[in-house]
């Protein structure tokens, strides 16, 4: 039987045909598919490169009814101004993209600041992703409950909340701010302040053991302050806070990016750390290690958390509707307060 010129191949089953196996097989070796061995995918390839086939991948996800991609959501809503580039997001989402490309799929990132309830349904609506995973609760706890009832392939990096609906993976945050309050009160002092922000559930969670381990030493904090997580919103609230003369001794900020900004507004106040006030942090980016002076933080550990959104929502897309994970924090000690 007469095999096509090269000009005249120009389906799947063409390919297959030459190379002596199913079509199905060529489409996974086309996709990529690390089902099909690696010496069968560069042996169809080369095949397709050859008689100039490529495979037309919107045609093929349109008849499997998939499109092979994960969207990645930063739901902002609390804070316009924060951005991809912060170091907490850049961490995740590195982890993240080595989890989602290794099982073969495609990232779309997305920014969203929210304008209207429906920013999450025109997502989901969209067939451009087959699942999402979403950095952070913002103040879309509402949305995110009402769209994951009828969308089961949605995962969220957060707190947990109960009946929410939907599945987490987080760190106890009431936790995560017991322990950096406790590390503080157990040096000895007494004028704690808590800075972040106040509509973030994860945040609002750090602040409840913030004010439990105060109620434990039976000491009174010395305050809130709203604190942004943008480095120089931040800074600036911190060198406003500072004017005022406050009786201060120690701060536990709600992330790393927090801390790092009230270490320069205290320098610049001529207030030293740690030896004036020592600050802790939330997160351990990978910036707490190098600065100086070194932050202590509460560490989450990020890799785990990637790891365990990827797996949980690639079970979701197979039907298992999977529990939370709550994972433990951990006080990690530098110079800010030793």
């Amino acid at each position: 039987m007469p095999v096509k010129g090269k000009g005249e191949v120009n389906s799947i089953s063409d390919i297959a045909r030459l190379a002596g196996v199913s079509a199905s097989t060529v489409s996974r070796a086309l996709a990529g598919s690390k089902m099909i061995s690696t010496d069968t995918r560069n042996r169809i390839n080369d095949l397709a490169r050859e008689h100039g086939f490529q495979l037309n991948q919107m045609a093929r996800n349109l008849r499997l009814k998939r499109t092979n991609a994960i969207g990645i959501i930063f739901p902002l809503g609390h804070e316009v101004g924060q951005l991809v580039s912060d170091p907490f997001f850049i961490t995740m989402l590195g982890h993240i993209a080595d989890g989602v490309t290794a099982r073969g799929y495609d990232l779309l990132l997305t920014r969203i600041i929210p304008d209207d309830d429906g920013w999450l349904d025109g997502l989901v609506n969209s067939g451009r992703v087959d699942g999402l995973i979403v950095i952070g609760q913002s103040d879309q706890e509402a949305v995110l409950r009402r769209v994951s009832a009828g969308f089961d392939p949605i995962v969220v990096w957060g707190e947990k909340g109960d009946g929410q609906g939907y599945c987490s993976v987080g760190t106890d945050n009431v936790a995560g701010g017991a322990v950096a309050t406790r590390h503080l009160l157990g040096q000895g002092r007494r004028h704690i302040l808590y800075a972040g922000h106040a509509d973030v559930p994860e945040i609002v969670a750090r602040h409840a053991g913030f004010v439990a381990a105060h109620r434990e030493a039976g000491v009174e904090p010395a305050g809130v302050i709203p604190a942004p997580f943008t480095p120089d919103g931040a800074y600036r609230l911190f060198v406003d806070h500072l004017a005022a003369a406050p009786k201060l001794d120690g701060i536990v900020a709600a992330s790393d990016v927090i801390a790092i900004a009230a270490i320069r507004a205290l320098a610049e106040h001529g207030m030293s750390v740690p030896d004036d006030v020592a600050v802790v942090g939330y997160d351990d980016v990978p910036l707490a290690s190098q600065m100086a002076p070194s932050l202590t933080t509460i560490r989450q550990d990020l890799r785990e958390g990637a790891n365990q959104l990827v797996d949980r929502l690639f079970r979701r897309l197979g039907g298992d509707l999977c529990e939370p994970v709550v994972m433990a924090p951990e006080l990690i000690v530098r110079a800010s307060a030793p």
